[in-house]
């Protein structure tokens, strides 16, 4: 579902707006940079993403467990 905003803007960001993305994909542009910090979903698909890559998440765990070590011999 799609609701409308009316917001206010400086004269030069708007002209800016204009000139770079066209009169007519304002909205599309302003949405496309806002999701992604205000959206839930972006972050839960990035993680489902890196889950998914099993290359990364051997990685990840030899890392880990290589941390897991070190903090065992680290001196007091």
């Amino acid at each position: 579902m799609q609701r409308k905003l009316t917001i206010t803007l400086d004269e030069e960001v708007y002209d800016g707006l204009w000139r770079r993305v066209g009169k007519r994909r304002i909205s599309n542009f302003i949405e496309t940079v806002i999701r992604p910090l205000v959206a839930d979903t972006s972050l839960d698909a990035g993680y489902k993403a890196m889950a998914a890559d099993r290359e990364r998440e051997a990685a990840a765990v030899e890392w880990s467990n290589a941390l897991i070590v070190d903090a065992a011999n680290e001196t007091r």
